[in-house]
């Protein structure tokens, strides 16, 4: 089997990645929190993606990384610096040296939240984040292209949208992505004949989607989980403010996040 690296191995997605892709690969785990192995022949290893010398040798003998490593909410710029830019840095360093031929990053659906609602983005769409934390995942981006253009890193930023055991909200109907998809992207991510550079939308088949992966095709990701089975529930709940930011915005709630959204919407 394929040996794979998961950074982020103790998250809530990191965490699910652990179980549904061991039997289809050989892991290496890792964290800056610590781990136990689960299973026989799972490599755990603790680490700080912040300090290269920790983070360095766990590409040896990788054939891809699955980077899902670093902070997952809004917070101070010094922190989201240190984990998710320094980070992905040194991820991204680490295959490299190493000669790892394919790097999935978690990227998300705040590297360019502050699109409006009902515009349909694709997989050649600009970044434009809503918060340090989207400005971290389009710094990213940008490293793992910049890795494919100078290097030949295969590369798939996945823009994951609301990854939840099932949608809560009516933002979510457009932007859920199902547990079951998202390791059903990460292993498309994995196996395709061809990756080259690939910036995927983590959604599921959301009826009222705003985003398309029409473009990448070729890798054979097939969503089978669809917000809309929700949809008679989470509309009970009642209309939505259209001129409330987090509403007007598809980042949601990253957008006024500790008030920092002060300037009129547009029209």
């Amino acid at each position: 089997m394929k040996k794979v690296l998961i950074t982020g191995a103790a998250g809530k997605l990191g965490g699910r990645l652990r179980t549904a892709l061991a039997d289809s690969y050989d892991l290496r785990l890792t964290d800056i929190v610590p781990l136990s192995p689960q299973r026989p022949g799972e490599d755990v290893v603790t680490a700080d993606l912040a300090e290269p010398d920790q983070v360095f040798p766990l590409a040896a003998g990788v054939e891809a990384i699955v980077h899902f490593g670093g902070i997952g909410v809004e917070d101070s710029f010094e922190a989201i610096l240190r984990a998710n830019i320094i980070g992905t840095r040194n991820v991204y360093e680490a295959a490299l040296r190493a000669g790892v031929r394919r790097v999935i990053y978690a990227s998300s659906i705040h590297a360019c939240g502050m699109y409006p609602r009902g515009i349909i983005l694709d997989a050649e769409t600009p970044a434009r984040p809503d918060s340090y934390y989207g400005l971290s995942k389009a710094y990213g981006e940008n490293i793992a292209r910049l890795h494919y253009d100078k290097h030949g890193i295969e590369g798939a930023c996945l823009r994951i949208g609301s990854c939840f055991d099932r949608p809560t909200d009516e933002r979510h109907l457009a932007t859920w992505l199902s547990f079951g998809d998202m390791a059903r992207l990460v292993r498309a991510c994995i196996d395709a004949p061809f990756l080259g550079f690939a910036t995927f939308f983590g959604m599921s088949a959301n009826t009222r989607s705003w985003w398309s992966n029409a473009k990448l095709a070729h890798v054979g990701y097939v969503p089978q989980d669809n917000a809309e089975d929700y949809a008679d529930e989470v509309l009970a709940k009642g209309p939505v403010d259209p001129r409330d930011p987090d509403i007007f915005y598809q980042g949601g709630f990253f957008v006024s996040q500790n008030g920092s959204f002060t300037r009129d919407l547009p029209g």
